[in-house]
């Protein structure tokens, strides 16, 4: 872990701790903006996080915020859980809640709500093992192991 903290000649990185709920705290950061160059295209990778964000908290939003405080050209990756393929998957999500964590599986169309006013990369918005594959899937994998969408998105 250490190892991905460390900048390089080739790069730096920077960990912010913050409340997604709060992105104002995230851009006004000083550990942002000595990191990355909000001049130039950047990617806002929000991996597996807004599953566990209701709607009532306002995830367009939260993501609409971030978004707009990056330059035209940058891109937005985004994941989230579905029971689109698998309505047991729902079970997961109650057995989350039973501890005390909210989760918030999206449909597609949902889940293309969430890029907003932003250009779609194709395919869209995808299942993630999908999302243009190298090869073909793994021996016996199925749409309903996945069960997460993902897309890619540019600002224009």
């Amino acid at each position: 872990m250490l190892a991905l903290l460390a900048s390089t000649p080739q790069g730096r990185t920077a960990y912010l701790d913050a409340d997604l709920h709060d992105p104002q705290s995230i851009l006004d950061a000083p550990e942002l903006r000595e990191t990355l160059d909000l001049t130039r295209p950047v990617a806002l990778s929000m991996i597996a996080l807004f599953h566990f964000v209701p709607d009532s908290d306002d995830p367009p939003g939260i993501i609409g915020r971030l978004v707009d405080a990056l330059p035209s050209g940058s891109y937005l990756i985004l994941t989230n859980g579905t029971a689109d393929y698998d309505p047991a998957t729902q079970d997961l999500a109650v057995a989350y809640e039973k501890q005390g964590i909210t989760v918030r599986l999206r449909s597609r169309t949902e889940v293309e709500g969430l890029f907003g006013g932003l250009e779609l990369i194709d395919p869209g918005v995808e299942l993630v093992h999908r999302w243009r594959p190298a090869g073909p899937d793994p021996a016996g994998l199925t749409d309903a192991q996945v069960s997460v969408y993902g897309g890619v998105a540019r600002k224009p």
